[in-house]
């Protein structure tokens, strides 16, 4: 009888599985981009829905963790880490969305390496995401993602270092250098997410130990 007067469980650790896997998605989505100028118009419009998708998933776990009493790991952590959950994937759509404003059509060799530490980042978040409703077990692969993530974002700041210096280098056009020099830096931006969100699953791990 009691139960029925009970607040209902909500599962925040459902929540992070759910806005990963939608991580995946738009990161891949970008990387499928990269092979193919001709369907930047068309992929663009594809992040851009994931990335609401995504949204509406991280606008449900704040409402919920507004209306739940006691969660399953600290309230603030939930907040942070849906929060750069987000930003990874408003990263990857504000990197597309600029392409298509640009209109760009000829794709530098970066763009595809950095889509592709992209793809691999968010596969070790979304890995370590699923192991933490298992902390006690999964603490030691929790933390083998993320020092994962850590090495695909050192990787990411040095294909950006080199992206710029061969782009200052061999593109003569000061407008195109502008345009690029964005792109990267935006898409850069989203490794720099994940670096964000695995220091805080990382602490996670830290805490409960």
């Amino acid at each position: 009888m009691l139960k029925h007067f009970l607040p209902k469980e909500i599962s925040f650790f459902q929540f992070f599985e759910q806005h990963t896997s939608l991580s995946i998605e738009a990161c891949n989505e970008f990387n499928e981009l990269t092979n193919s100028p001709e369907e930047l118009l068309v992929r663009a419009n594809h992040i851009k829905q994931i990335e609401r998708r995504a949204d509406d998933v991280t606008h449900k776990c704040i409402d919920a963790l507004h209306n739940t009493f006691i969660t399953p790991i600290d309230r603030a952590d939930i907040y942070r880490l849906m929060s750069r959950l987000d930003d990874i994937v408003d990263s990857v759509d504000s990197t597309a969305t600029r392409m298509a404003l640009y209109e760009m059509t000829n794709f530098r060799p970066e763009l595809k390496q950095l889509a592709q530490v992209l793809v691999t980042s968010t596969a070790h978040i979304d890995s370590a995401v699923r192991s933490l409703p298992r902390l006690n077990k999964g603490s030691e692969h929790i933390q083998k993602c993320c020092i994962a993530v850590y090495q695909a974002e050192n990787d990411g700041d040095e294909l950006l270092r080199s992206a710029l210096v061969r782009l200052f280098k061999e593109e003569k056009d000061p407008i195109l250098i502008m345009k690029w020099k964005e792109i990267f830096e935006r898409l850069e931006r989203a490794t720099d997410r994940c670096q964000e969100a695995a220091n805080i699953i990382s602490g996670i791990v830290i805490e409960a130990s």
